[in-house]
C-alpha cells in the first residue's frame, strides 16, 4: 500500500445523495441509522461483561465491540456537518474495530497467546492511520487497515484450524459488510431506485451495523457450549 502514489480524500465523497433534514437534524436518515451501532455494539460488550463462558481473544472482542459502539457516535457527528475534521471520529472507531477483529481472528487461529503481543500496537496502527490522513491527506494507511481484515480473515479460516466454533460466522459478517461497501458505493442510485426512500449511504449503515451480529451469535454460542 505504501508504495502506492498517495491516495487523497475526495471532497465528493461528502456529497450524499439523501441530505433531507427532519426534526431539525441535518441530514437525518444518514445520522439516525447510525444507532443500531450502538444497539450491537452494546449487547457485544454486556456479552464480555458477563464474563463466565467468554473464552478466546477475550480483550480484542472487546476492542471490536467498543469499536462498533463508538461508531455510533463518531458517524452520527460527521453526517450531521460532513467535512474532513468530523470524518476523523467516523473513522477512529472504525479503526478500532478493525484491528480489534483482526487480532482476534489471528490469535484464535494462529496462537492465542499473540493477543497479548498484537493487541495494543494494531489498535495504536489503527489510529496512527487516521491521524496520519488527516494531517496529510493520504489514505493509503487507513486503506490497509480497513481492507486487510476482509482479505485476511477468508485466509486465516482456510490455512489454520481453530478450537472455536462457529467460524463460519466471521464469512457471514464479511459477506454482510462487502454488501454495505456496495450499498456505499451506489449512494445516488440507491436513493433513486427507491424513490427517495431510502440512499445507498443510510442503507450502508444498517448494513454495516448487521454485520457484527453474525460476531455475536458466534461468541454467545460459544458461551452456550463452555458454560
Amino acid at each position: 500500500m505504501m508504495q502506492l502514489p498517495p491516495i487523497a480524500q475526495d471532497p465528493s465523497y461528502h456529497a450524499f445523495a439523501d441530505r433531507r433534514a427532519l426534526f431539525g437534524i441535518p441530514s437525518f436518515l444518514n445520522v439516525v441509522t447510525n444507532l443500531p451501532f450502538l444497539v450491537v455494539g452494546s449487547a457485544g460488550i454486556i456479552l464480555w461483561a458477563r464474563g463466565p463462558g467468554f473464552s478466546g481473544a477475550r480483550w480484542a472482542w472487546l476492542c471490536f465491540f467498543i469499536g462498533v459502539t463508538l461508531i455510533s457516535l463518531g458517524s452520527g457527528y460527521y453526517h450531521w456537518a460532513p467535512d474532513n475534521n468530523s470524518l476523523v471520529w467516523d473513522r477512529l472507531p472504525m479503526s478500532v474495530g478493525f484491528m480489534g477483529l483482526l487480532v482476534a481472528v489471528v490469535s484464535e487461529h494462529v496462537n492465542v497467546k499473540l493477543e497479548r503481543i498484537l493487541l495494543a500496537p494494531a489498535i495504536a496502527l489503527g489510529v496512527a492511520s487516521v491521524i496520519y490522513w488527516h494531517y496529510t491527506d493520504d489514505l493509503r494507511l487507513y486503506g490497509w487497515v480497513q481492507f486487510i481484515p476482509l482479505l485476511a480473515i477468508p485466509a486465516l479460516l482456510l490455512m489454520f484450524k481453530s478450537p472455536y466454533p462457529h467460524r463460519g460466522m466471521l464469512l457471514a459478517a464479511l459477506g454482510i459488510y462487502a454488501a454495505a461497501k456496495v450499498a456505499e458505493y451506489y449512494d445516488q442510485a440507491v436513493f433513486i431506485w427507491t424513490e427517495g426512500l431510502i440512499s445507498g449511504h443510510s442503507l450502508k449503515h444498517l448494513l454495516a451495523a448487521l454485520a457484527p451480529i453474525p460476531v455475536y451469535v458466534m461468541l454467545k454460542q460459544r458461551a452456550v457450549r463452555k458454560s
